[in-house]
């Protein structure tokens, strides 16, 4: 059981630059497979980006995650030990979470709880720090819970904002952080996860 294959599957409903650099963190080892793409939107590009790198990308509906096991049913076959959401929009339902307790992260674009619930996302939450004048921001890793943003913080990295920098600014430094360690904070998420308890 000690070289059993810790299985991602990842999440997203946008561009999918964090699903990519999931993705080729792990791409070459062989104690952890990314197994797919899953996206909510038809033409999200992280599904194209899934496609470039090899790996299987999977479209449903609102309807299919809300109110259906279908995908927690291909989850449980595919026998993924966790649930990476990267840039994922819906809130996710109470079956998922009892289905994987402690096994689904998210990542939110600024220190938890500042700037979290719903409506809270992208571009939202930089106009938001930019128009309070934080000196400020960064990420924040968490377990999701039943609710917006409020699961247990697995990890926060911060990065400094200069005076009157906008929205953008903002964005793309905070992207950079989110790049360079959601991989990372996964990586020591997977190394605590016993996958016997699983089985």
């Amino acid at each position: 059981m000690k070289n059993k294959v810790k299985r991602i599957a990842i999440f997203a409903s946008g561009s999918g630059s964090n699903a990519e650099k999931i993705i080729v963190y792990f791409k070459n080892r062989k104690d952890v497979k990314i197994e797919a793409v899953y996206s909510n939107r038809k033409n999200a590009m992280a599904l194209k980006r899934a496609d470039n790198q090899g790996v299987i990308s999977i479209q449903f509906n609102k309807t299919q995650f809300l109110e259906t096991l279908e995908i927690i049913e291909d989850l449980k076959r595919k026998k993924i030990d966790l649930i990476v959401l990267a840039g994922f929009l819906l809130l996710v339902p109470h079956s998922f979470v009892e289905a994987f307790p402690n096994r689904i992260v998210n990542i939110h674009p600024a220190l938890l709880p500042k700037y979290g619930g719903k409506g809270m996302y992208g571009n939202h939450v930089h106009k938001a720090v930019s128009e309070n004048g934080d000196s400020v921001t960064g990420i924040t890793v968490h377990f999701v819970n039943h609710e917006f943003d409020k699961g247990e913080i697995i990890a926060q990295i911060k990065c400094v904002i200069v005076p009157n920098e906008t929205p953008e600014r903002i964005a793309s430094k905070v992207l950079k952080v989110e790049h360079l360690y959601y991989p990372l904070i996964i990586d020591q998420v997977l190394a605590n996860i016993n996958v016997e308890e699983f089985e």
